[in-house]
């Protein structure tokens, strides 16, 4: 008979090597998979991994593979555990937040290890104030997710063509999204009254970072409205990040943060979503 290991040996350590920083700081409104709306953000990587010479080669690499934590679920929230033990099943979102299946057959958040793996494009690898700043495109975490790990995505063993994706074997259906009039004059009243309005957009792969700083990079990626978000707003809500249970209710109010503003938006008797106020944080 074996002898029982003590149950620390059951776990493993891993330093955060970086912070993500990016426009939505609440679970409501983010993606539910990476790639599936086009949102710019940085990970800002930490001393002493954020030394230049720990990313050479890997400008040569489209995607990268970053591991992260679920900060935001019952467990890590405000770095306190309050875990209620293992949860054997979860209801995803995917399949109507009813029927249950597995927790190792979902990518729900709450995950014996707490962590997320998520494949996003690498827009550029920058310098600033001698530190490194990635800028990625297509992620699925929110501001202040604690990064994990870094690694290449390497299409030639990581890209499975024949893979069978059970019950999400495709992309979700989007929704038409529409903004009032409204909303618009409130979103453009509040990009003419900005500091930067003329839209040399964050979201532009070739973000200029020279004569900055680390934390106004982050700003403008945090809380600096430009035109452009308009489009992601849109996506972003065309996903729809409704409740399963409250998606049939006509009319009834929903507000998603980004940036510097909440978002309100509801669903009209014509089946697409609507936003009807865009207002200041």
């Amino acid at each position: 008979m074996l002898n029982e290991k003590p149950l620390l040996d059951n776990y493993h350590q891993a330093p955060f090597i970086g912070y993500h920083r990016a426009p939505l700081s609440q679970k409501f409104g983010a993606p539910r998979q990476p790639n599936l709306v086009a949102l710019t953000s940085i990970i800002e990587m930490l001393t002493p991994y954020d030394t230049p010479a720990a990313f050479d080669g890997l400008d040569k690499f489209s995607h990268i593979w970053v591991s992260w934590q679920f900060h935001h679920n019952y467990r890590y929230k405000n770095n306190n555990e309050t875990s209620t033990g293992f949860r054997a099943q979860v209801r995803p979102p995917r399949l109507g937040g009813n029927q249950k299946i597995g927790v190792f057959a979902s990518r729900s958040m709450y995950r014996p290890s707490g962590l997320g793996l998520s494949v996003v494009k690498l827009e550029q690898i920058k310098v600033v104030q001698g530190r490194v700043l990635l800028v990625i495109k297509g992620t699925d975490m929110i501001d202040g997710t604690p990064i994990i790990d870094i690694k290449p995505y390497v299409a030639y063993s990581d890209a499975l063509i024949q893979a069978e994706s059970g019950f999400a074997s495709t992309a979700p259906k989007l929704l038409n999204v529409t903004v009032t009039d409204a909303a618009n004059e409130q979103f453009m009243m509040l990009i003419n009254n900005g500091t930067h309005n003329d839209d040399t957009s964050i979201n532009d792969a070739n973000l200029e970072l020279s004569n900055t700083t680390v934390a106004s990079t982050i700003h403008r990626i945090q809380s600096q409205l430009i035109a452009s978000d308009m489009s992601i707003i849109r996506e972003l809500i065309a996903q729809d990040p409704r409740p399963a249970y409250r998606q049939t209710e006509i009319a009834r109010p929903f507000i998603m943060r980004y940036k510097s503003v909440d978002v309100s938006f509801q669903l009209m008797e014509s089946g697409q979503l609507q936003i009807t106020a865009v207002i200041s944080i």
